[in-house]
């Protein structure tokens, strides 16, 4: 039976788990291996797990990069899903400073309709290809009108350089104006961060996107790993491994989270699952989530993650699993 799920209401059919290249662009969790990196992405495509999410600023460029020389040959077994709208060569409304080569970097909000065409045609080219299948606003650009932006990617659309239209981090009010700007064309998606720790997408987006038939496509349902197990309170990062400085892998939380997931660990054990696993599987099971991006660094991974989406889970135990994290006294940083 297959299990791939429409996104919203356009013409593409993904698999539920969506193999996330954050990681392999290796300026946010330090060095990737290049050649393991690649095993990923094959190692996905071969697994049924077809759909690729990436993005220009993941690793500035590499990450593109990286999926162009996988897919080499294999274009049509391949979602390829890309974003637009950050930059960082310090013009627009900034966002947040970065480090790449030894060099600092200022990354950019820029949603402007002449920087959208440009950059799809950068990511093409990276990319070796001569469509996207879904293209993905990365974030609102404070200094651009919405219109403006959604009207640059349906030209993109009219030329047959992408095919769907895709927002990334909107609110609902946002993916509103977004879709009027659009008219008959419809906005097939929204990718929210969704995950057993990080549920305020229930409150609106999801809600929101079960209700207008738009496909959400969940980042970070394993929390970078936090939700794995295997960060515990005596790991140690490698340098350049930026998840060091985030609040939510304080020493405090690290604990907290381990306490929960013991909670629910006997369920992973009677299905033969790994914690990770379990994770995604839950959020597969939220009523009007289409898929989950998971994070792979090798074909092990790529593999394990990709098995996720076969995971069956009663009501009964998606209570007992969202139980055991409602109300997790997690701490930020002073």
């Amino acid at each position: 039976m297959s299990q791939l799920r429409h996104l919203g209401r356009s013409d593409l059919q993904i698999h539920p788990v969506v193999l996330g290249t954050f990681a392999m662009g290796g300026w946010w969790w330090g060095p990737q291996d290049q050649g393991a990196a690649l095993d990923a992405i094959r190692a996905s495509l071969d697994a049924g797990a077809t759909a690729i999410d990436t993005a220009p600023v993941y690793g500035f460029g590499h990450a593109e990069q990286l999926i162009g020389e996988a897919i080499r040959g294999r274009r049509g077994d391949a979602i390829l899903m890309t974003k637009v709208g950050l930059r960082w060569d310090g013009e627009g409304t900034a966002f947040f400073p970065a480090q790449h080569q030894g060099k600092r970097l200022q990354v950019c909000f820029d949603l402007r309709p002449e920087r959208i065409r440009a950059e799809c045609e950068d990511s093409l080219r990276r990319l070796g290809v001569e469509h996207i299948d879904l293209y993905q606003c990365h974030w609102p650009d404070p200094a651009t009108p919405i219109a403006e932006s959604m009207g640059a990617l349906l030209r993109l659309r009219e030329e047959g350089k992408i095919r769907a239209i895709g927002v990334s981090n909107y609110s609902v009010e946002q993916m509103n104006e977004a879709q009027e700007a659009l008219g008959d064309v419809p906005l097939s998606s929204a990718q929210p961060r969704y995950s057993l720790l990080h549920r305020r997408t229930e409150r609106d987006v999801l809600a929101h996107c079960k209700s207008q038939d738009v496909g959400l496509i969940a980042y970070r349902p394993m929390e970078q790993g936090l939700l794995t197990g295997k960060v515990g309170p005596n790991r140690h990062f490698e340098e350049g491994d930026e998840r060091a400085s985030q609040s939510i892998f304080s020493l405090e939380n690290r604990v907290a989270v381990l306490a929960a997931l013991g909670q629910i660990e006997d369920i992973a054990q009677e299905k033969s699952l790994s914690l990770a696993q379990l994770s995604v599987a839950w959020v597969l099971h939220q009523e009007g989530v289409t898929g989950a991006i998971c994070g792979a660094r090798s074909a092990a991974q790529a593999k394990s993650n990709a098995a996720a989406a076969q995971v069956s889970l009663s009501p009964e135990e998606i209570a007992r699993i969202s139980a055991a994290f409602e109300g997790l006294p997690l701490r930020k940083k002073k």
